[in-house]
């Protein structure tokens, strides 16, 4: 099939903020214990944190971590993480029915936060707690000293405050599974006398509230119409969810799944338009779509066996094990960020070690990356600059999920300061090969400077413990620059590409 891409310099969508390539890690299953944190196995630190683990995050050069939770943080207190290890308090976690021992707390997380170069991305309860509790940890984790909080936290061994800028103010409130779960009116006005706390506190400090869980809820979009018209003037985000799954083996319907996330994306920036054109308001709001991957290899299975345990202490849960299908839809979804990053700021993949997760690691044995692991990389780091408006000429195909769906899928980011202009490509075509021609206006003297492909993999294959770097990111192949400076080549189907062309200096 024939495909043709075009871009011009002048045709920006918007900066990107780096935070679109953000994680999220929740106290639940091996997440933490066993994950990021296992004292017992030979590759850990001294503070008990697993280097490789820790090397693999680093690589991914994520901005900010949305942390403890999830479900999890709607009846966690803080105050059990901090202190002393031998005189912490072992509690029921009723998010996942396990036992949590809060062996690691804010202070063991920053410390691990601060190894991987991320910056953290709190939540707080607004589930069992409320407005006191949330200022108080507000107070321990950033005020310097002087107070009975920040006196507190030095007496921890914390002499500086963490300062923490960004605030989720609860999780996933209009979810009936919520512990605390409370009508949209009841929780916009708690989050808003929150955002208001939080800002007398700190002006700069930017609070998330909750979106729906999914696109599906039947309270959505309704919730965030409701929510915003009591929060909207003191809060800078609202979050929106969503997991993907391919129960019905469709790969197509599979892969056209994004498009229900852009329309997803577009009615939310709707309503925040609505409400702030309602309101008369100057100041904006921006999503934040703090969790999102692909979930549905152990999700069953896993729903199960939560109701039927007895509170064990960080069992394997959901640790997905994903397949070169999952990371051409990744790379997809990522993708459609990039497209919608006028709207979308800041995106968490969810989550980040063993649970729904890039990166596995197992008790007593290696850690390896999976194959979302790779695209979710390349975008972190090549996907930095401004998103272009980029024209795809392709075939179609209709599904189930949407009509229409383009079989090349293509984000294209202009990076003026090293400039570099980066297109993320995949050919979502079951049997055909692309013809690929991209004509370029205002980029002069384009050089292809790297081609990495992803490509040649059957699609339910795997990396693995015993093979880790089965599926990865190699140098492609038949893609050039041309004399008239477009780009031309062939991709295979079911492939991924990230094409990356130096530019003359003007």
């Amino acid at each position: 099939m024939k495909v043709k891409i075009s871009v011009h310099r002048d045709f920006t969508i918007s900066p990107i903020d780096e935070r679109l390539y953000s994680a999220f890690i929740e106290h639940m299953g091996r997440a933490i214990y066993g994950g990021i944190y296992d004292p017992g196995h030979p590759q850990a630190d001294e503070q008990g944190f697993r280097k490789d683990v820790l090397k693999f995050v680093q690589d991914l050069n994520i901005p900010a971590i949305r942390y403890p939770g999830g479900n999890f943080v709607s009846a966690y207190r803080w105050e059990d993480g901090v202190g002393p290890r031998e005189t912490r308090p072992v509690r029921l976690d009723l998010a996942w029915r396990c036992t949590e021992t809060n062996q690691i707390g804010i202070n063991e997380f920053a410390d691990w936060a601060k190894l991987a170069g991320i910056d953290m991305m709190l939540a707080v309860n607004l589930g069992t707690r409320g407005l006191d509790d949330a200022r108080n940890f507000l107070e321990y984790v950033n005020f310097p000293s002087g107070t009975a909080l920040s006196d507190l936290r030095r007496s921890h061994g914390k002499t500086e405050p963490h300062n923490v800028k960004l605030w989720c103010l609860g999780n996933e409130m209009d979810g009936p599974w919520q512990t605390g779960h409370k009508v949209a009116v009841e929780y916009g006005r708690l989050a808003n006398e929150t955002a208001k706390a939080f800002k007398s506190f700190d002006p700069s400090i930017k609070t998330i509230v909750c979106g729906s869980s999914n696109d599906e809820m039947p309270t959505y979009p309704e919730w965030e119409r409701e929510v915003l018209e009591e929060s909207y003037e003191n809060v800078d985000y609202i979050s929106l969810h969503k997991y993907f799954e391919n129960y019905e083996r469709n790969t197509l319907n599979f892969f056209g799944k994004i498009e229900e996330t852009g329309r997803y994306i577009q009615a939310i920036s709707g309503t925040i338009d609505y409400i702030k054109a309602k309101k008369r308001a100057k100041n904006d709001v921006f999503i934040c779509f703090d969790e999102w991957n692909v979930w549905y290899h152990q999700r069953e299975k896993d729903n199960r066996r939560i109701t039927e345990w007895d509170w064990p202490e960080a069992p394997a849960l959901l640790e997905e094990t994903y397949n070169f299908e999952d990371a051409l839809f990744v790379a997809g979804l990522l993708n459609e960020f990039i497209r919608r990053s006028d709207r979308v700021k800041i995106a968490c993949i969810a989550q980040l070690v063993n649970v729904i997760a890039p990166i596995r690691a197992e008790k007593e044995g290696p850690a390896w990356r999976q194959s979302i692991y790779h695209p979710y990389r390349l975008v972190a780091l090549y996907g930095r600059g401004e998103a272009l408006r980029t024209a795809v000429d392709a075939p179609t195909y209709n599904c189930a999920a949407a009509d229409q769906v383009s079989y090349l899928d293509v984000a294209s980011v202009y990076n003026r300061e090293k400039n570099t202009l980066t297109f993320f490509i995949i050919n979502r075509h079951l049997s055909e090969t692309a013809e690929l021609e991209i004509n370029l206006t205002g980029f002069p003297e384009p050089c292809l400077s790297e081609h990495l492909a992803m490509e040649g993999y059957d699609l339910q294959a795997t990396n693995s413990a015993q093979n880790p770097d089965h599926i990865r990111p190699k140098p492609g192949e038949n893609v050039v620059v041309d004399e008239s400076g477009s780009v031309r080549g062939i991709l295979a189907p079911l492939s991924y590409h990230v094409l990356r062309l130096s530019l003359k200096t003007d």
